[in-house]
């Protein structure tokens, strides 16, 4: 059983925000996915790189305020490593798979180990290495964690997790092996606190106090796992405020933006399927075919180009929906998904505005050495059938029945009358109804043509025409 289209790209997407696919599969992603993932990635790491800067240097300010001696220059000098490291992150750092970007985030939790464990060079009084854990200083790991869940990924998080872990307790044992003891420290503890086990057992300069070290761990690994389990829940959220773009983007494809804001916030499904009346529209370029045979395959499509942009833009300015594109002309509809008192009329205004339009650009057509091309409408005002069809693999959102039939006969019938337009009687008196006061603007120079016969169709149909 294979996975469904969501859950494919819930997977695809998943992979790509762990840093799990490689850079040829990242690229082959769904394009909305993609920019999610570039721009969380960027934004993430930028703030993450800034948050760290101020955290260095409230540090760094912090630092010989606690204890102000020369030997301080050493930390100073590490925290400038750590913002060297930061800013190299942020010029390697992308979505897809990278060995920098791990390597870098290894070498942050090294350099810090290293800082907390290994006892200052410049420090003129002996103590013993396992006395480097009463500073407390495991606490600036959360520092790092915190901001490794702004730039990294859920799964990147597990192993800075790991390998925290894993340094740690590599230090442990490096200190108790090889670390320094100045045994008469433990010794003149043993005479201060005798009597008092408790106090002698966290007072010792030469015990590392395991237990301690392993709550610590433990502390640390349950804060990220709650982390790890945020950023999986962020990803979800970022993978559906994805497919919200990728759906906008689909119907902005169909519909009038400001048509694709009102149906984005609805709660009825678009592809619901119902029958209402509608304005249906074919457009086509009279004579393309011998127009295209004395062109190339390359000026054909640019042409084409030119010419779909125009014909849409007059559907959207006129809230028409743009059905599909078909070779060298197109079908609308006005009154989909919703229909309106106007539509009728936006039907006509469009018709006439993609003519004038037509008119300007074969004057710049013109005037450019290029042929001028002429358009035929077809219009008619009718019941139709709408909504999704197709299979469970493949739906398309469509408007179907006699009305669409007949504009496209229209479309067709303006050759034999020598018309640029030609509109039924139904979609005329629709719009002398819906136009109100522009009736007579909207329906001048219109000339009734009478009864038409038309291909497929017993009974004649009334036409006007301009």
């Amino acid at each position: 059983m294979t996975d469904g289209p969501a859950i494919s790209r819930l997977r695809e997407y998943t992979a790509l925000r762990g840093g799990g696919l490689r850079e040829e599969d990242f690229a082959r992603a769904d394009s909305h996915v993609r920019e999610a993932l570039i721009e969380n990635k960027r934004s993430g790491l930028l703030l993450a790189v800034r948050a760290r800067w101020i955290a260095l240097a409230v540090i760094a300010v912090l630092i010989p305020f606690l204890n102000f001696r020369w030997e301080i220059l050493y930390y100073e000098a590490t925290l400038i490593g750590f913002a060297t490291i930061g800013w190299a992150q942020l010029r390697a750092g992308k979505v897809a798979q990278s060995r920098r970007e791990l390597l870098l985030m290894l070498a942050d939790l090294a350099l810090i180990t290293f800082v907390m464990v290994v006892p200052n060079p410049f420090r003129s009084e002996l103590w013993p290495t396992a006395f480097q854990y009463e500073f407390a200083e495991f606490g600036y790991f959360y520092v790092f964690l915190a901001a490794a869940t702004l730039a990294y990924s859920w799964r990147t998080l597990v192993a800075f997790g790991i390998w925290a872990t894993g340094m740690w307790l590599v230090a442990l044992a490096l200190v108790a092996i090889f670390g320094t003891e100045v045994p008469e420290l433990s010794e003149r503890a043993a005479v201060a606190f005798e009597g008092y086990e408790r106090i002698l057992a966290s007072s010792d300069p030469n015990d590392s106090r395991l237990p301690d070290r392993i709550q610590e761990l433990v502390v640390f690994l349950i804060v990220c796992g709650i982390l790890i389990v945020n950023g999986r829940r962020t990803n979800r959220l970022m993978f559906r405020q994805a497919d919200v773009v990728r759906e906008r983007a689909n119907l902005a494809r169909h519909f009038p933006p400001t048509l694709v804001e009102q149906m984005a916030g609805r709660d009825q499904p678009l592809g619901t399927v119902r029958s209402q009346e509608v304005a249906a529209m074919f457009v086509d370029i009279v004579g393309f075919t011998r127009l295209a045979e004395r062109q190339s395959p390359e000026e054909v499509v640019a042409l084409l180009r030119q010419f779909h942009g125009r014909l849409e833009a007059a559907v959207f300015d006129h809230q028409g929906t743009l059905d599909k594109f078909l070779g060298d002309g197109l079908m609308a509809t006005f009154g989909t998904p919703e229909p309106g008192p106007e539509d009728a009329s936006n039907a006509l205004r469009c018709g006439r505005a993609m003519l004038a339009d037509i008119g300007t650009w074969n004057h710049e057509r013109k005037a450019a050495g290029a042929e001028p091309i002429q358009i035929s409408i077809g219009l008619h005002y009718g019941s139709v059938v709408l909504g999704d069809i197709g299979s469970e693999r493949r739906l398309e959102y469509a408007v179907l029945g006699d009305t669409v039939n007949v504009a496209a006969r229209l479309e067709a019938l303006t050759r034999d009358l020598g018309v640029s337009m030609a509109v039924s009687d139904e979609l005329v008196t629709a719009a002398r109804h819906g136009a109100g006061e522009d009736a007579e603007v909207v329906l001048a120079d219109l000339n009734r043509s009478g009864p038409q016969q038309l291909r497929g169709r017993d009974e004649p149909i009334s036409v006007w025409t301009l």
